[in-house]
């Protein structure tokens, strides 16, 4: 009963959160953050797109703004929250039968705020890298990662068009690295607004120069060419994994940018029969497929 009513709890609690978000604008508003960075990079695109030929509402650009608040809100709300909740409580009183009862290695709650920040953005950004490579590299999860590579003409409301399996294996690989630093740092709006900031700029139909930042931080001349449909034998799992930092790219040999890549074709071999519907491609990699599938050998 003890995780019957965490679920229960976790439907009402997520569900008044995100009524109070819609009708009580405030500062560190979810909602409306992502509304404004999105009008934002949109309001870019259209003003300044750096391919000029792509049609101002892209192919699939409805589908991705539903995907946006889909991943971003809805998600959550229908099942992730709540089940969520079940899970770490599950998980934790595992820990508990064995004495463990914290699992902090590295306590920065007595840290500056600023060094909170930084340390959570960076332990994160770091183990997000490494899911993100292992999307490309395991076929299973390959299959669900497949769904954000099926964009074929790039903007920033791609950046949140994946399955809903990808929210599952994220955070789930990312718990306990974060629970090792005591991870509930109040401020994580900061770094949450951040990465939603960089996650639409690397996705948006927009150039801008960084100069030597570049090595630093993602964008859309780097990240194109993760997206490209062809891949060279070098990396042959795909390259520029990086999602808001393009140093680990640089820093362990994945990062590849041949040449201005305004052009790149983009998607996956075999992308043109892939689905097209938002059920069809959240239900992708759940069944056995009766056609087959390429394996992920040359996807990006």
């Amino acid at each position: 009963m003890k995780y019957w009513y965490t679920f229960l709890d976790g439907y009402r609690g997520y569900a008044n959160y995100l009524w109070h978000e819609v009708t009580h604008p405030h500062w560190r508003n979810y909602v409306y953050w992502l509304l404004a960075v999105s009008l934002f990079f949109f309001a870019l695109e259209l003003l300044r797109p750096w391919r000029r030929d792509q049609p101002r509402l892209r192919k699939d650009f409805w589908l991705d703004a539903f995907y946006m608040f889909f991943n971003f809100f809805l998600f959550s709300l229908l099942i992730y929250n709540a089940a969520s909740d079940v899970v770490v409580s599950a998980f934790n009183d595992l820990l508990a039968s064995f004495g463990v009862r914290n699992l902090v290695a590295l306590e920065i709650g007595s840290w500056p705020v600023w060094a909170q920040l930084f340390t959570l953005f960076l332990v994160r950004d770091f183990v997000q890298w490494n899911v993100h490579r292992l999307l490309h590299r395991v076929p299973a999860l390959w299959e669900f990662h497949k769904v954000h590579h099926s964009v074929e003409q790039m903007g920033f409301a791609a950046h949140l068009r994946y399955h809903w399996m990808e929210n599952v294996v994220y955070r789930s690989l990312e718990y306990l690295p974060l629970a090792t630093i005591g991870f509930g740092i109040d401020d994580f709006f900061i770094v949450h607004l951040f990465t939603l900031t960089v996650g639409h700029f690397n996705h948006s139909n927009f150039k801008l120069e960084l100069g030597p930042l570049k090595y630093l931080f993602n964008n859309p001349q780097m990240h194109i060419w993760h997206h490209a449909k062809h891949l060279p034998p070098e990396h042959p799992h795909g390259a520029n994994f990086g999602l808001t930092l393009s140093l680990w790219d640089y820093l362990f040999g994945s990062a590849w940018m041949p040449k201005d890549g305004r052009d790149v074709e983009l998607g996956f071999p075999g992308v043109e029969s892939f689905p097209h519907g938002f059920v069809g491609q959240n239900l992708h990699g759940l069944v056995r497929e009766t056609a087959p599938q390429d394996d992920g050998g040359d996807s990006p």
